[in-house]
């Protein structure tokens, strides 16, 4: 469940699987988020025989062993999580190989001297667009307002296509899985940005 040399799977993270899509969850904090998400698609795989296998990337150890161990109580099989940075993307996935970016609640670096460590930054995106498949996209949230604007158009100029923009994703009700900063947030009424962005 833990894979410590990520770069030797690049390219086969899929290996033995019939059909399947490759997920990747960028910031997988505690795991709320990536165990529950693996627990869902997992269950599709008798139903349509399309598998999904994530790989989920957190900087902080301390925090990706509760998301290992979370995993681990439920059984999943279809998680492996990478402690590592999202900077060396591309030595851990191959073109194309990527069918899904998650983005959920990244640090929004709000002073404008660090733009370029946002994970909505032009650099990083040209990362997301080299390992994704055509037609493969990024789920971005946050609930930080200055961060979500300056994402817009980022994602634009990178190339990607906007399917999906929305300010306030609960606003009617719980939408989707949620993390657990996300939990907090809708318990105290804020709001949730949202976009998917799609590779043409």
């Amino acid at each position: 469940m833990l894979t410590l040399e990520p770069q030797t799977l690049r390219g086969r993270w899929l290996d033995g699987s019939a059909s399947g899509e490759l997920y990747v969850e960028l910031g997988c904090g505690k795991g709320r988020f990536t165990a529950e998400t693996a627990r869902l698609e997992a269950g599709k795989v008798n139903g349509s025989g399309t598998g999904v296998f994530i790989a989920a990337l957190e900087k902080s150890a301390d925090a990706m062993i509760i998301a290992v161990e979370r995993a681990a109580a439920e059984g999943l099989e279809n998680v492996r999580f990478v402690n590592a940075f999202a900077d060396d993307l591309a030595d851990y996935f191959a073109p194309c190989e990527v069918s899904r970016v998650y983005l959920n609640f990244c640090d929004p670096w709000p002073s404008n001297r660090h733009r370029k460590r946002r994970l909505t930054d032009r650099r990083f995106l040209e990362l997301y667009m080299q390992a994704l498949k055509p037609g493969g996209d990024i789920h971005f949230k946050t609930d930080n307002l200055p961060l979500f604007e300056y994402s817009l158009p980022e994602f634009e100029c990178a190339g990607f296509i906007l399917a999906e923009v929305r300010h306030d994703l609960h606003k009617d009700g719980p939408v989707g899985v949620m993390t657990d900063y996300e939990l907090k947030f809708f318990a105290q009424g804020l709001p949730i940005y949202k976009c998917t962005a799609r590779r043409p």
